[in-house]
């Protein structure tokens, strides 16, 4: 049933004929926004940013109120920016750090294996001139 309501979604949308004039005008941006680890950065930052303000927020009501239910929520509020932004940080360590290294190392091998093959053709070539 959700298949049917995404496909039916999808066919309106390229089937609209003002959906289709801007999906062609932005296709570029669009693909670059995806492609990539943006979406993954943004999360994170606004989850950072709205987990510190919760944290903070929370410790000043918790200063504020005394007990009882403004007490309670002042200090689930508190718990809460205080889980959020520490799982930002926790994530960032587990997978974005790591994430960022594999893909240096990927360059380097890329760029090693390349210049070996380039190095590895020219000597074939040095060698049909030579003759041998």
């Amino acid at each position: 049933m959700t298949e049917r309501r995404e496909s039916k979604g999808v066919t309106t949308l390229i089937t609209d004929a003002y959906a289709k004039a801007w999906m062609e005008e932005h296709l570029p941006e669009l693909k670059e926004s995806v492609s990539g680890q943006g979406i993954l950065y943004r999360s994170l930052a606004f989850g950072f940013v709205v987990g510190l303000v919760a944290h903070i927020g929370g410790y000043v009501l918790l200063s504020l109120t005394s007990s009882g239910l403004p007490g309670l929520l002042a200090d689930l509020l508190h718990a809460l920016g205080w889980s959020l932004w520490t799982g930002v940080v926790v994530t960032v360590f587990v997978q974005v750090v790591p994430e960022v290294k594999r893909r240096q190392i990927k360059q380097a091998v890329d760029a090693y294996e390349k210049f070996r093959n380039d190095k590895g053709q020219k000597r074939s070539r040095n060698r049909a001139r030579k003759g041998g």
